[in-house]
């Protein structure tokens, strides 16, 4: 019996429109990468460790952060990829016209009410953070502030932990690895 292929070109959609959208941003790292690696990298990090196939989960994880940094619309999310998607989307925007302080908190005390969906992409995105952390930490980040934002992203994910364990194995594991670089 000949299995039904999902389609896969909104999802190809979505990472044609986030590259366009971020064209001209680069990661805060020192290998100044181009920014659209990261939320490829959050997809792929739901796709790979989560086994997450719900096109709708992983197009909203390459749109993630298209609202918070980009003049990106909610219509034109809406309107391109449709209102559940649009609806992932908002869930992990954060508000850039809170303070970075504000922002952070109101993340770590909203994020046990997102959908199941948001918080995948909540997880999978501290899990690229970390990542980058560890290999190409933002230049002018201190150990001080280094060890500041692991600790926040800890916070975070422990409020919605048990929700899958392959993708919380893989963010604990990147948070022990980058923590051990500042006990050495």
């Amino acid at each position: 019996m000949e299995q039904v292929q999902p389609d896969l070109s909104r999802l190809f959609e979505a990472l044609h429109y986030a590259a366009e959208k971020h064209k001209t941003q680069r990661r805060k790292g020192s290998a100044d990468t181009p920014y659209i690696n990261h939320p490829i990298a959050v997809a792929y990090y739901l796709s790979t460790y989560a086994h997450i196939r719900d096109l709708d989960v992983l197009t909203a994880a390459i749109l993630h952060d298209t609202l918070e940094d980009t003049d990106a619309t909610t219509e034109e999310i809406e309107e391109k990829f449709g209102p559940r998607v649009l609806k992932l989307v908002l869930e992990v925007t954060d508000d850039k016209n809170l303070p970075k302080n504000i922002r952070r908190r109101e993340q770590e005390n909203t994020v046990n009410q997102r959908s199941h969906g948001a918080k995948l992409i909540r997880i999978a995105d501290k899990i690229s953070n970390v990542h980058d952390l560890f290999y190409t930490p933002p230049a002018g980040w201190d150990s001080d502030t280094q060890i500041e934002y692991l600790d926040w992203t800890e916070r975070v994910i422990s409020k919605i932990k048990g929700i899958n364990s392959n993708l919380e194995d893989k963010y604990d594991e990147m948070l022990e690895m980058t923590r051990q670089k500042y006990t050495i």
